[in-house]
């Protein structure tokens, strides 16, 4: 009878005893939990931060390179993946990487970063963007004027053509004189003004009511892109252009007359990179001009684009030129593909010109009120 009391006594004893043994090792697994989570803490506030090389408000989806910068930073984020257009993943243990879009054109893509905590935790984030990414590099700046300085403009690079001719007057019923003047082409505050105003100018026996300016470029190049920043004319009646002809082309006071031979239009070939109409301010024209190699034929091809605000806003007004195709753009969006060929005479040499035409087939009605209107240009720059 007392050994089964004790016996009882003890094991109420040891019961106790047990239980306090089995709290304290979960006290102390407690313990070490909450520490570890203190030593790694979770991983948040994942930011993606997208960059375009070349982007810029003309020119949005960038310089054609097709080159993005993406930059990641997270709270407690200790490395970093990426995965450019569902391709593969990529480490990176800074939260920066660079990546090449390999299709041509103007591609809507997008970049999925993930970031990890120590304890391979990790959050991700997508981030959608559009690049264009161009058919060829051209890298070699070969030509450029930014039109720094005041006064009259870089004779070593520009030529003002001012005669006439189509028998005192210009071809497609234009209206004007061009000038070598100030009043007519200038550079002040960092771009070039061609104006064209309302006023009597007699050149030989010729008078008329219009003066402008047409320049020709002193640089003949084939193959390249050309990028020309520029704010057009706002007045009815004006026909700004941008464009190229063959420097065969024997034009009466071209700069190049005479010097690649004696071709004729449109044997010599035209490329309209921007052309706009007199009665419509609110659309581009790119337009191609040619002779048949083969059977002499004129032919042309040519678009449109809708772009607002082109007096008041620059944009970037571009072409491509390669051997089997020519693209004009404006801030990177297509207006119009040509494919080249051997039956165009787009394999040789062309040069630059930048004018304001009066009235005439694409000018149209010149409003009585007019007084003058100007053409504002950023830069010039054509590279190989």
């Amino acid at each position: 009878m007392s050994y089964e009391n004790e016996k009882f006594n003890a094991v109420n004893i040891y019961r106790p005893t047990n239980l306090l043994y089995i709290v304290c090792i979960l006290l102390f697994a407690t313990a070490c939990s909450s520490s570890d989570s203190e030593l790694k803490p979770s991983v948040s506030n994942l930011q993606v931060e997208v960059m375009i090389v070349g982007a810029n408000d003309q020119q949005p989806n960038g310089n054609g390179s097709g080159v993005v910068q993406v930059t990641a930073i997270a709270n407690n984020a200790v490395r970093y993946a990426f995965r450019f257009d569902n391709g593969n993943v990529q480490e990176s243990p800074t939260g920066k990487m660079e990546f090449v879009i390999s299709k041509e054109g103007i591609n809507e893509t997008n970049v999925v970063a993930w970031a990890y905590s120590e304890s391979g935790e990790f959050i991700n984030k997508t981030v959608n963007f559009t690049i264009y990414k161009s058919e060829v590099k051209f890298t070699n700046l070969v030509f450029i004027d930014e039109f720094n300085g005041e006064g009259s403009l870089d004779a070593e690079k520009w030529h003002h053509q001012v005669i006439p001719p189509n028998n005192g007057s210009w071809f497609n019923g234009e209206m004007q004189h061009y000038t070598a003047r100030l009043n007519n082409s200038y550079v002040s505050n960092g771009t070039l003004k061609i104006k064209a105003i309302k006023e009597q100018y007699t050149y030989g026996a010729s008078t008329k009511s219009y003066t402008s300016a047409r320049l020709n470029s002193k640089y003949a190049f084939t193959y390249g892109r050309v990028e020309v920043r520029a704010k057009l004319p706002s007045a009815a009646g004006t026909w700004p252009a941008i464009w190229t002809l063959g420097a065969n082309c024997n034009e009466t006071g071209s700069y190049f007359e005479g010097q690649y031979g004696s071709g004729q239009w449109p044997g010599c070939g035209e490329i309209d990179i921007m052309e706009q109409t007199g009665w419509d301010k609110n659309t581009i024209i790119s337009h191609f001009h040619w002779g048949d190699r083969n059977t002499g034929e004129y032919k042309n091809r040519g678009g449109t684009l809708p772009v607002a605000n082109t007096s008041g806003q620059f944009h970037v007004y571009s072409m491509e030129w390669t051997s089997s195709s020519i693209k004009t753009f404006v801030d990177g969006k297509l207006v119009y593909e040509l494919a080249n060929s051997s039956e165009k005479p787009y394999d040789k040499p062309h040069y630059l010109l930048l004018n304001i035409a009066m009235g005439g087939n694409l000018g149209g009605t010149i409003n009585n009120d007019f007084q003058e209107s100007t053409m504002e240009i950023d830069y010039v720059k054509v590279f190989q």
